[in-house]
């Protein structure tokens, strides 16, 4: 990230440097960046999350690594960044939503969820003494038989998206997402997308199922879910054998494009040494003739 020249500006939330960016946000989304991939996904049926959880030790047990969190029946979040700080950001978001059930004996809306987190994290980039929440957070769900997902930064923005990630790789995922995503997909289309999302960002270290994890808010049920270990491993199966074909079909194609293009060459080659051979016959032909009149 490229740096100011003066120097100070980095030390207090609230300074503004004179090119007017506040570099405590932007370290803020450097964290996020540093995190491992969330992806989420609106699909005909519903709205899938996948994330790619770092098991660091074989110590560790993977459960115990959360990233996606539920918030109410019908709505969800993914993180990344600082666990810490989205472990804070869900339990505001799960009391604002029994909140809202007893005050308007309702569950909250998807949108009216998001912009309250928006807005608490924006809250903390305004004051002294405080610092923004490293996290983004994907935030979605289906409300009155509609699927919402929306982006929250450090900075309090909110993007809606139809699919999107957060965390590493998410320049590559993006990509992917932008050439492969369908709105009319199915559930289990969603599904294999997300984890090829995750697969691009992280350059294909995805071999074990503990290290993802895929939740699902169905449309139909408006109704939250996870998805077992069998489950998560077929498809990751699935997904690496598809990779690894691809990956061998690519390699035939650029064998055969090299083999074509060296053939080419030669022979373009053949035909200047034939052209380059007949002006030398003609040549000796046009000196014979030239011999003879003379």
């Amino acid at each position: 990230m490229q740096q100011f020249s003066g120097a100070g500006y980095d030390r207090a939330l609230t300074v503004f440097s004179p090119d007017g960016r506040l570099f405590q946000i932007e370290y803020a989304r450097e964290a996020v960046k540093r995190g491992t991939p969330s992806v989420g996904i609106i699909c005909k049926d519903g709205v899938v999350f996948a994330v790619n959880k770092k098991v660091k030790s074989k110590l560790i047990v993977p459960s115990s690594i959360e990233k996606i969190f539920k918030i109410d029946e019908h709505i969800a979040t993914a993180s990344s960044g600082l666990v810490a700080d989205a472990r804070r950001l869900v339990d505001i978001s799960r009391n604002q939503a029994q909140i809202n059930r007893l005050q308007y004996h309702e569950p909250i809306s998807v949108t009216g969820l998001a912009k309250y987190i928006g807005d608490l994290e924006q809250m903390y980039t305004q004051s002294g003494g405080i610092r923004p929440f490293g996290i983004s957070l994907l935030i979605g769900g289906v409300s009155d038989g509609e699927c919402k997902l929306f982006e929250t930064d450090p900075s309090g923005a909110l993007v809606e998206y139809k699919a999107t990630s957060i965390g590493l790789g998410r320049d590559k995922t993006l990509e992917l997402f932008e050439e492969k995503y369908l709105e009319d997909m199915s559930l289990d289309e969603a599904i294999e997308l997300a984890i090829e999302g995750i697969y691009v960002a992280t350059d294909g270290k995805i071999t074990d199922e503990d290290n993802i994890e895929i939740a699902v808010i169905s449309k139909e049920t408006e109704k939250y879910s996870k998805l077992d270990e069998k489950e998560i491993d077929e498809y990751v199966t699935k997904i690496i054998r598809n990779k690894e074909q691809e990956k061998i079909e690519a390699e035939e194609r650029a064998k055969a494009e090299a083999e074509a293009k060296l053939q080419k060459e030669e022979e373009e080659k053949n035909k200047k040494e034939n052209e380059e051979k007949l002006e030398e016959a003609e040549e000796a032909e046009d000196k014979e003739s030239k011999d003879e009149e003379e």
